[in-house]
């Protein structure tokens, strides 16, 4: 029997955004962002975000630290965090997953799947993923999971119940403080608009003439 001396830990977040707030108003559910970290200090949470708190069009890949959840005046956020335990095979094919997604300049934020999450249950775009496809991606490598439908189609809520055994603490983190000091940085109205129309140019562009993802199995 294989001996697994690896975890990994995926991260809910009680999100203090603008739009964390007002979609857990109507959903009922506290989290509305997830992520994987790779140690347990939980200082390093990978996943697909905005890059900056003012600027939520310009999305993808991330490496977020705590001060990009307690952002601002704020001194903590709520988590919830899972450990699950892998073997070594395991966690090598994860970290080659993390590593081939942050290496690939054509990945982007799949905005379009994440706004419509409620309609259609996920969509699949080529090169294209958010905090919740990545993550439960992730979540498939580990082998522990039955996984009964497309990695791409599961929200926050059935990913925390698919973890439940692996429950490992839910409290509030505090900041000690900011490292991702550009954070809060503030963009103008012209940029944000910018970007919205850029990015579902290239995601609507993908959905109809390329349809094939490396991951889409």
């Amino acid at each position: 029997m294989k001996k697994e001396n690896k975890y990994i830990y995926i991260v809910l977040v009680k999100a203090l955004t603008g739009l964390g707030k007002f979609v857990r108003i109507f959903s009922k559910y506290e989290y509305t962002h997830i992520a994987v970290s790779l140690d347990e200090s939980l200082n390093d949470f990978i996943t697909f975000s905005r890059k900056k708190h003012y600027e939520p069009f310009n999305s993808g890949f991330m490496h977020e630290t705590l001060d990009c959840y307690a952002f601002g005046d704020n001194k903590s956020v709520k988590l919830k965090v899972f450990k699950i335990p892998v073997s070594n095979e395991s966690y090598k094919e994860i970290n080659e997953f993390i590593s081939s997604i942050e290496n690939d300049n054509e990945y982007i934020f799949n905005l379009i799947s994440m706004s419509t999450m409620g309609i259609f249950h996920g969509v699949s775009i080529y090169k294209s993923l958010n905090c919740m496809s990545f993550v439960s991606k992730v979540i498939s490598l580990t082998k522990k999971i039955n996984m009964n439908k497309k990695y791409y189609k599961y929200n926050i809520k059935e990913l925390d119940n698919l973890l439940s055994d692996y429950f490992y603490k839910e409290e509030l983190f505090y900041k000690k403080k900011n490292i991702n000091k550009s954070y809060m940085d503030r963009v103008n109205i012209f940029k944000n608009i910018k970007g919205f129309l850029s990015i579902n140019t290239k995601l609507i562009y993908r959905l109809l003439f390329k349809r094939n993802d490396n991951y889409d199995k």
